[in-house]
């Protein structure tokens, strides 16, 4: 009689801890559809000389650059390199902007098999909901806009 009491007991913790249990939820960070937009009254693509991009990789370190933006020349992307990294067929470097608060421009080229060169690169704030990324389209670079939780899942 008493194992039957003592299983009954079991029996009823085991499910009241397990609907205890089952009621907690997994914390998920919810993304921040309300950041403020950094790129606001910059266009949605941005035509980028490959000459200006190969020019940037070969900055030093603490070195100030400057990238126009389009074809306005009061649009620039204004930094100092604060990364450098040059491998036989991969140059990158990391550029912290003076004037878009919280981005940075991280570029690296890679020479392909068949001896072309390949850009990537995006221009990102983590505290802003907008972005930059380099493509190629039809044989031109482009700094294409997008959102922030496009590309970053948190």
């Amino acid at each position: 009689m008493k194992y039957l009491q003592l299983q009954g007991l079991s029996l009823l913790l085991f499910f009241i801890c397990a609907t205890t249990f089952a009621q907690n939820k997994i914390p998920i960070n919810e993304p921040d559809l309300n950041k403020p937009k950094l790129f606001a009254g910059l266009p949605d693509k941005i035509p980028v000389d490959i000459s200006s991009l190969q020019s940037l990789l070969n900055v030093e370190n603490g070195k100030e650059v400057s990238l126009k933006l389009g074809q306005n020349t009061l649009n620039k992307f204004n930094g100092k390199v604060i990364s450098k990294v040059n491998t036989e067929n991969v140059h990158s470097v990391v550029i912290r902007s003076g004037n878009f608060n919280g981005a940075t421009f991280t570029l690296s080229s890679s020479t392909q098999p068949n001896g072309t060169v390949k850009f990537t690169g995006r221009i990102i704030s983590f505290q802003h909901g907008d972005l930059y990324e380099l493509q190629n389209q039809n044989d031109q670079y482009l700094l294409i806009k997008k959102n922030f939780y496009d590309l970053v899942n948190e």
